[in-house]
């Protein structure tokens, strides 16, 4: 059987499944994404779509590779891995993605000469973008500018048997810091009623404009640069049609769980 998806208007919150993969006619105006934040916390890091499939439904995006193997940046329509040894590489198309969300960046909101002092700022001050905006919303943000320092992390490839992805971190997590580096910020915004299909408030991944940095973002200080945000009104969601997904109890609370793993606890 192949792999379902659902569709997810969130003005009216309304669940549509259908089978097979998305036609070449994509709706731009979309958030395409890949299986649920909460079933790769529990274990679920069997790919389901290949990395060429992915790029087929967005330039812009964040996410994984299958067995956890290192963080991914989609960046301009090209897909990064920022692995566990520090490196960066331009992903092979047949790697397989358990996890991701991406779209076509539209720059529906632009900030200039933007300036953060750390994480908890830059998410207050993206906050109160969204809250003009509306709060019900996903939004996608692209960063493109400096940080005085920036620690990111990533993560060793797992094997089976999988381990709650909390569990796997506080073994194969590895962090690396960067002093004025440049490069790009890629992060994702999921309402907080949403809360079931992905981590509620901000995700971040970082790319350095040269390509040899990169991962999921930690901390930082000193950010200053230009923002670009795309508001969204739909979700497009393919879901997995495997044994692990099928054995998951998504009801089960992860909020404690989820809330480490963003903060790489």
């Amino acid at each position: 059987m192949k792999d379902k998806k659902v569709l997810i208007p969130l003005v009216v919150a309304v669940c549509i499944f259908f089978t097979g993969c998305q036609s070449s006619n994509v709706n731009k105006d979309v958030l395409y994404q890949v299986d649920l934040l909460q079933s790769l916390t529990l274990g679920q890091y069997d790919g389901v779509i290949t990395v060429e499939e992915l790029a087929k439904h967005g330039d812009i995006g964040i996410g994984t590779f299958e067995g956890v193997n290192g963080e991914m940046i989609v960046l301009d329509g090209v897909v990064y891995q920022a692995l566990g040894d520090g490196s960066v590489v331009v992903a092979d198309s047949k790697e397989k993605v358990p996890y991701a969300t991406v779209t076509y960046m539209d720059k529906d909101i632009e900030k200039k000469d933007f300036t953060a002092n750390d994480i908890s700022d830059l998410k207050n001050k993206l906050d109160e973008i969204v809250k003009e905006n509306g709060i019900n919303h996903f939004y996608m943000v692209r960063i493109d500018g400096k940080c005085n320092q920036i620690k990111v992390r990533s993560e060793l490839k797992q094997q089976k048997p999988y381990k709650y992805l909390d569990e796997a971190l506080s073994t194969d997590q590895r962090e690396f810091v960067y002093d004025n580096s440049e490069g790009t910020i890629v992060g994702l915004y999921c309402p907080p009623y949403m809360d079931k299909l992905n981590s509620p408030g901000w995700h971040f991944h970082f790319i350095s404009n040269d390509k040899k940095q990169g991962g999921h973002i930690l901390e930082l200080n000193g950010l200053s640069g230009n923002v670009a945000m795309d508001k969204f009104s739909e979700l497009d969601m393919y879901c997995p049609d495997n044994e692990i997904f099928d054995s998951l109890d998504l009801t089960v609370n992860q909020g404690d769980r989820i809330k480490d793993v963003e903060q790489g606890k």
